[in-house]
């Protein structure tokens, strides 16, 4: 019965006693065998001499560390030529070689890190374990599941998203703090599921994206149709020159999150222009700040109100053009008609570039960098791949790190972001 419950026979053992020590259950066990082991070094049946005790622990029990204490068989060689002369019966079965846990062991810390987002901490405490042995263990059989994947874990990807995260915020990590995250967007764009992430490369520069791209195989590359970005012409310059024959999208809410900032510039230095001094308690457009950036359609009669009067002083209406420019663009990116929507965000640039009086710094700057990437971003209302999904995972891996209360190993990092976010088979 015993053996039902704990479910030992998955490990090759019998149950021969149990006993509670401290916050742990303890079980002895027999090591099931067909017979003599064979010697690993020469392949003959070994004479039985005696017995060894392997301490390894599992699984939790209703929730209290298990360890099993198993007996297993050591035989003598018979044969006078090998070099090996005792050797124990073959427990791989039960662990690997040298381990200090189960095999199933291991997939339960996979299983608590990756779907019940536990930290390291926490199951060590309820395997029993240090931190550095569940951490060894998720390592490792991370970097097994991702040898088991292989070239084929990127096999079909078509989208990619690419982003840069602070993954340390200390002084000398490893590309200074910043990683490039590589995203899998084919799913989102297609509709069928969520983005995974493909791999985190030290570095936010247009060398940390090429490389990763030339170090993969000519059909992945191949394969590739559509680059989702930020602004960041780094990363537009590795996807240009690794894959020449994809499509680079700039992603709408930093274009949208662009606009809105040089509205911010305006507004400051109209305030400061008129008044004197930095936005204070009382100020109408330190008080307006929030209703300019909230978008038209969603104004509250109280907003418009306060807008109105806003606009109403000569001196506000660089603010009010700028403010118009940046509604224009919301509404673009919102109309369903794609080829409408394409339309009106192209005059937008356009007029930006080419139509502006004296006295509005902040549009003619936006109107440069937006002309400058302009295929880049007219190319979101062909394929619809906004980097917002790979901002999501970003997400997910500052919720990690918090958890963690910090990395101070890259290569951890990235395996335990991997396991995390990358949608393993586990």
């Amino acid at each position: 019965m015993a053996d039902t419950i704990i479910r030992t026979v998955e490990l090759g053992v019998r149950i021969t006693d149990a006993a509670l020590a401290g916050e742990t259950t303890v079980l002895w066990c027999d090591l099931l065998t067909d017979g003599p082991g064979a010697c690993p070094g020469c392949g003959l049946t070994g004479i039985y001499r005696d017995s060894t005790e392997r301490r390894v622990s599992d699984v939790p029990v209703v929730g209290h560390p298990l360890q099993l204490r198993v007996r297993v068989p050591r035989y003598r060689c018979v044969h006078d030529d090998c070099a090996r002369e005792i050797f124990a019966h073959d427990s791989t079965r039960l662990a690997r070689p040298g381990a200090s846990t189960t095999r199933r062991c291991a997939e339960y810390v996979l299983r608590r890190l990756a779907i019940d987002q536990a930290t390291v901490a926490a199951v060590a405490r309820e395997l029993g374990r240090s931190w550095d042995t569940v951490n060894s263990v998720a390592v490792a059989a991370t970097e097994q599941l991702l040898r088991s994947a292989g070239p084929a874990r990127l096999d079909g990807v078509r989208v990619i998203g690419v982003d840069e995260h602070k993954w340390a915020h200390v002084f000398g990590a490893d590309g200074d703090g910043f990683v490039t995250v590589i995203t899998d967007l084919t799913d989102v764009v297609a509709g069928r599921g969520p983005a995974r992430l493909l791999d985190l490369v030290p570095g936010r520069s247009a060398a940390a994206l090429k490389t990763w791209l030339d170090a993969r195989d000519p059909a992945f590359r191949d394969g590739v149709r559509v680059v989702a970005m930020d602004g960041f012409g780094g990363y537009k310059n590795a996807a240009t020159d690794a894959l020449p024959d994809a499509v680079t999208v700039m992603d709408p809410f930093h274009v949208v999150a662009l606009a809105g900032h040089k509205l911010d510039l305006c507004r400051q230095r109209v305030q400061h222009d008129t008044l004197g001094h930095r936005g204070r308690t009382g100020d109408p457009l330190y008080r307006a700040r929030r209703t300019l950036r909230t978008r038209l359609g969603l104004l509250t009669d109280r907003q418009r109100t306060r807008l109105e009067a806003v606009f109403a002083a000569d001196e506000h209406v660089a603010v009010e053009v700028t403010w118009w420019a940046y509604q224009q663009i919301i509404a673009a990116y919102a109309d369903q008609d794609r080829r409408r929507g394409k339309a009106l965000l192209s005059g937008v640039i356009y007029r930006l570039r080419t139509g502006l009086p004296p006295g509005l710094d902040e549009l003619t700057t936006l109107g440069r960098t937006l002309h400058r990437r302009r295929v880049d971003i007219l190319a979101y209302f062909s394929h619809r791949a906004s980097n917002g999904p790979t901002e999501a995972i970003n997400g997910r891996l500052e919720a990690l790190r918090r958890n963690a209360m910090g990395f101070r190993n890259l290569i951890n990092y990235r395996i335990r972001s991997l396991l995390h976010c990358g949608a393993l088979a586990l």
